[in-house]
């Protein structure tokens, strides 16, 4: 399947975010991208979310993976569903 929502929280700096980000671009995934070093909302969403201030953090369609590396993020997309 592929998902209606993908919201990835991420901080500029953090080289697993950079991963993310090439992960999900290079397999054609489109997402909407929130920084929450400079977006207080987002931050205080991520942390609501997740129960943490690690990044990255991604909500695919309310389905949450918190402080993630791209295998774990694999492991996430086949358990709820989504082609990759």
């Amino acid at each position: 399947m592929k998902p209606k929502s993908i919201r990835l929280f991420i901080k500029p700096y953090c080289g697993w975010c950079h991963e993310a980000i090439a992960w999900l671009n290079s397999h054609g995934f489109k997402y909407h991208q929130l920084d929450v070093t400079s977006d207080p909302a987002a931050a205080k969403e991520m942390r609501e979310l997740t129960g943490q201030t690690s990044a990255p953090s991604i909500d695919i369609d309310g389905k949450i993976l918190a402080d993630f590396d791209t295998r774990e993020l694999e492991r996430f997309l086949d358990k709820i569903g989504v082609d990759h």
